[in-house]
């Protein structure tokens, strides 16, 4: 086996790894973050939260704010009277410790009930039935490249959104 076949073979147990069960990082509304011109109902509805991931929330402190509420009474109303914390740091990094549901929404009462707002379903944490007796997998006769019709973009992004965390001290 080549150096190459090698870095093929590292690649791909990383993705798996990643893929399998490691914490996530998820920033909402990608590039657009925490703005009301970003549709968060969408981007939500494609994300699976469990424990032990993170959730990231990137807006301007000049215009938004974010806000956890207590029940889901608050949240469908946007009653920000009795909130369990406020965020104004505008990169706000929240860990996703227990199971259940946190709510949270835009600390402008305009923007909350013009659909700036998410309720975080947090799942359990994945579990992940390892081998322990790697002697004996069997050996191919070498790796391939995956297709190009494999969809790695979920690896992509995490790895694109890591090496932008380190890069920036973060």
């Amino acid at each position: 086996m080549g150096a190459r076949d090698l870095l093929v073979v590292a690649i791909v147990f990383t993705a798996v790894a990643v893929v399998a069960g490691d914490p996530v990082h998820h920033v909402v509304g990608e590039d657009r973050g925490w703005d009301p011109s970003t549709d968060v109902a969408s981007w939500y509805s494609q994300r699976v939260f469990r424990v032990g991931d993170k959730i990231w929330f990137t807006y301007s402190t000049t215009q938004e704010s974010l806000v956890e509420l207590r029940n889901e009474e608050d949240f469908t109303s946007c009653d920000l009277s009795n909130p369990i914390k406020m965020y104004t740091d505008g990169l706000d990094t929240i860990s996703l410790e227990g199971e259940g549901i946190r709510y949270f929404v835009s600390g402008n009462t305009e923007s909350c009930k013009n659909g700036l707002k998410i309720p975080v379903k947090i799942q359990p944490k994945e579990q992940i039935m390892a081998q322990n007796n790697v002697g004996s997998m069997a050996v191919a006769d070498g790796p391939t490249v995956p297709s190009a019709s494999t969809n790695l973009n979920g690896l992509s992004y995490i790895l694109i959104v890591g090496l932008s965390i380190c890069l920036l001290g973060l």
